[in-house]
């Protein structure tokens, strides 16, 4: 997979530019408040829909537009695709070779990115929201329709929690609608299980390889999906009536209480590393490693899954690893992914890579490209 052209017209500081990438490795260099990573941004909203930075489409647009545009020319397999985004403030409408989809499913996993941030070092010693939010990013892309059950499962949690809190208020008296939401949320929530374990499963087989070769072999990576139910198989039927039957178990207490306890909104990632847990006893460099080799394992993971390699998008992260760390994730990438960089030095790659990079400075949202020698 490749992004051969990128189009933004209103796009943040950026109201009309157009950039071509012939280049496996291409580097966004600059000052700080250029408009690095709001290139950077740009490829991972063409991708997602979402930005990885803000909820508000409205940041998005240029300070006195109405509406911003991003385009992308990319080759995939043997097929050359035109992906658009037009974001309004009324909302976002998303094109494949000029044909609108309606669907997010349609779209998402058409262009498949992964982005490795500053703040996804705190992947592991973050709250549970942000590994949730991993997974269902992730996964999303590679099977687009997980991104439907999860919809469905969210929208039936904030029913349900809805009619909980109508009952502990006694507004409401009927608990058979409360059966009928409890059976929806059980179907859709063993749907987003199921993917979810697998998922973790292969994450880890991949990350486990990378983290050993990060430390010499001296370390072993453990991922584990800790779910806020008892979970003994990965068949979806069976996850759906242990669901059921917790959800049952604890009906009396949710009414109490007016919300759902259980579910995958409650769920989490332990990661061990030699059986311990590196979130609450690991050293920050081996949080650190922990979380690049989780990032750099989903290249493998989304080439298996996919057939194809996805793009990288590096937001400032160079900065951020110690030169073992910086030489294990250009080795990991070299000739194998199209990368995009954001930095202020070029200090980091200098002599630690074969491919010759192209270089995009930027200054004020302005664009010089030339290629290093």
């Amino acid at each position: 997979m490749r992004l051969n052209r990128l189009e933004l017209r209103n796009y943040r500081n950026y109201q009309d530019l157009i950039l071509k990438f012939p280049n496996r490795l291409n580097i966004f260099l600059g000052e700080n408040a250029q408009g690095k990573t709001n290139l950077l941004e740009s490829i991972y909203v063409l991708a997602l829909t979402r930005s990885h930075r803000t909820s508000s489409e409205q940041e998005l647009i240029g300070w006195q537009d109405d509406f911003a545009q991003i385009k992308g020319r990319i080759d995939r397999g043997t097929s050359e695709l035109e992906l658009e985004l037009l974001l309004t403030k009324k909302g976002r409408k998303s094109k494949i070779n000029h044909i609108e989809q309606k669907k997010l499913s349609s779209y998402i996993g058409q262009l498949n990115v992964i982005l490795f941030a500053p703040e996804d070092l705190s992947l592991v010693k973050g709250s549970p929201q942000i590994r949730r939010r991993f997974i269902d990013m992730e996964l999303g892309q590679i099977n687009p329709v997980y991104l439907y059950d999860l919809a469905q499962y969210q929208q039936t949690l904030k029913q349900r929690n809805l009619y909980l809190k109508q009952l502990s208020e006694k507004k409401q008296t009927d608990e058979i609608y409360l059966d009928i939401l409890t059976e929806q949320l059980a179907d859709f929530g063993s749907k987003v299980l199921a993917n979810r374990l697998k998922f973790v499963k292969k994450l880890e087989f991949w990350s486990n390889d990378l983290h050993r070769k990060i430390t010499n072999q001296k370390e072993e990576l453990e991922i584990k999906y800790e779910a806020s139910i008892p979970l003994e198989s990965e068949d979806i039927e069976d996850i759906r009536i242990i669901f059921l039957n917790e959800l049952k178990k604890n009906r009396k207490r949710e009414i109490f209480k007016g919300n759902t306890f259980l579910g995958p909104h409650r769920d989490d990632l332990i990661f061990q590393v030699n059986q311990q847990n590196v979130q609450t006893y690991g050293s920050q460099g081996q949080q650190r490693t922990t979380a690049l080799s989780v990032k750099l394992a989903e290249i493998d993971l989304m080439k298996e899954e996919t057939g194809e390699y996805p793009i990288l998008l590096l937001d400032d992260v160079m900065s951020e690893l110690d030169d073992n760390r910086q030489i294990h994730l250009l080795e990991t990438i070299e000739n194998k992914v199209q990368t995009f960089l954001t930095t202020t030095t070029l200090n980091h790659v200098k002599g630690k890579m074969t491919v010759h990079p192209d270089i995009f400075y930027v200054h004020q949202g302005q664009i010089e490209r030339t290629e290093t020698e």
